[in-house]
């Protein structure tokens, strides 16, 4: 695979991670596979060029192992597609490979006198009407169509099996589509088999984009975000799911699940609301940044934890760090008393990090509507030629775009949190916890900026962009999933 065919993710993230670790005076020399955690080679890749990449290892296979295209699919799908692994295993005994075959005869006139009964269908056919495998179970060639025919309807393809109670014998492609008739039967066929082909190769995903095509192939087979050129739909390549560094597939998919679990969640509602914690009077949280000023009392808090804002300092962002109950360690009442007790506190430490996790997401969406408003507002003063031009304010939308990258990195940190703070031998717990704070504290910080900018001044949010992204990169270098580890790797 030449690496000029390639292409990695974020494209337009490669400079920036250049600029952070890279000599900028010899740029041609930095390896953004070292320099960048997301870096990620992959193609984007037409049905017609996979094919011809499927069709390349059947043929390859077929012509070490003297068998017939049909089979040789047949094995790369049971095999994940390893053809080295399946010509060492079977090149001993290729002859042995099931396969089917015709039931043979040397005269083919006095065979077709033969008649046999089908167990299937309990009619009596001649010996030509008949089709077996190679397990030796033989049905007529009807009661086979009628099988394919209904196991096709179902959405099965490659795992079409012999028709025998208790075999578990394949039956090859070519059997299925001599005996199916109907077109429309066919095509089905060939769709699905074509899915279960992708599906079962590691190196291909098919993207998840609404009505797109695309199928993603790459090498790397860890979880980096692939991006569909086609419908610009993201997503992690291992699991096939939302993006979600730094958590693993494994963990996100357990967190996800959890979040869904209505036993744990019907007892929590994400209020849109919340008072004043100095004046009291209600205040409706309307932009994606935490850091709140009352419009009565000009209070500045954090909507998170409502406490004053000047504790969330950039020396260390306490407000993403859970606090044990020093009180359960200690708990000498009664054991259905300290159950209970335990019980209340993992509750109450989950809806911490489910809280925020839901708050970010919320962030993002809010400050989508937060840079609509801004593209009015600057209109608004590019229409009355207030000495200023779109190209001066686009400073502002690359650091809005900027923003919800960093912010969606920084939702995806909590289940990780979650999880790690469940594990008391964690070795890396408080550095993980340290760089969120940071990246957290940071985020805040641009976001209040971005919804406040009103002069084409960019130094101040660009430098602001600048440190949001170096934590963010910081974060996911230490902390990148790699398989199914977490904070111990």
């Amino acid at each position: 695979m030449e690496s000029d065919d390639m292409d990695y993710s974020d494209d337009d993230d490669l400079d920036d991670a250049m600029d952070y670790y890279g000599n900028e005076d010899d740029i041609d020399n930095v390896d953004p596979k070292k320099t960048d955690p997301e870096f990620f080679m992959y193609e984007c890749l037409t049905v017609d060029e996979v094919e011809k990449v499927l069709n390349e290892s059947v043929e390859k296979l077929s012509n070490s192992l003297k068998i017939t295209p049909s089979l040789a699919k047949v094995l790369l799908n049971e095999h994940r597609w390893n053809s080295n692994d399946i010509i060492d295993r079977y090149r001993d005994n290729a002859s042995n490979l099931l396969v089917s075959s015709r039931i043979k005869s040397g005269n083919g006139k006095k065979v077709a006198h033969v008649t046999l009964l089908c167990p299937v269908c309990i009619q009596s056919h001649t010996f030509d009407k008949f089709q077996n495998l190679s397990c030796g179970h033989s049905f007529c060639k009807n009661c086979w169509s009628m099988h394919f025919e209904i196991q096709v309807s179902q959405g099965i393809s490659t795992q079409i099996r012999c028709m025998a109670a208790g075999c578990d014998v394949l039956v090859p492609e070519d059997l299925v589509l001599s005996l199916i008739s109907r077109p429309q039967v066919r095509d089905k066929y060939n769709q699905f088999s074509f899915q279960d082909y992708v599906k079962s190769h590691p190196e291909l995903r098919f993207c998840p984009g609404t009505n797109c095509q695309v199928i993603i192939r790459s090498q790397d087979l860890s979880s980096k975000k692939a991006s569909c050129k086609t419908c610009q739909t993201s997503f992690c390549f291992q699991c096939g799911n939302d993006y979600h560094a730094p958590t693993n597939c494994v963990t996100i998919k357990k967190w996800l699940t959890k979040c869904a679990d209505d036993s744990e969640t019907a007892n929590y509602i994400s209020a849109n609301t919340k008072d004043c914690p100095k004046c009291n009077i209600c205040i409706e949280k309307n932009g994606g940044c935490n850091h709140m000023q009352c419009m009565n009392c000009k209070h500045d808090f954090c909507w998170m934890c409502l406490h004053d804002w000047k504790s969330h300092g950039s020396e260390y962002y306490e407000c993403s760090r859970y606090k044990e109950n020093p009180n359960i360690a200690n708990e000498s009442a009664h054991a259905q008393n300290l159950i209970h007790l335990q019980a209340r506190e993992a509750l109450k430490k989950y809806l911490h990090y489910y809280e925020r996790w839901e708050n970010h997401s919320k962030s993002l969406q809010l400050e989508q509507q937060t840079l609509e408003r801004l593209k009015n507002r600057i209109n608004e003063k590019v229409m009355k030629g207030l000495n200023s031009t779109w190209i001066d304010w686009q400073y502002l939308f690359t650091a809005a775009t900027l923003l919800a990258k960093c912010r969606y990195t920084l939702q995806y940190t909590y289940p990780f949190a979650y999880y790690a703070s469940m594990d008391p031998t964690s070795s890396r717990k408080d550095l993980f916890e340290y760089q969120q704070a940071q990246l957290e504290a940071e985020i805040e910080n641009l976001s209040w900026k971005i919804e406040r900018a009103e002069t084409t001044d960019r130094g101040e949010i660009e430098n602001q962009m600048d440190i949001c992204e170096k934590r963010r990169l910081t974060l996911l270098k230490d902390f990148f999933p790699t398989t199914t580890s977490d904070m111990n790797s």
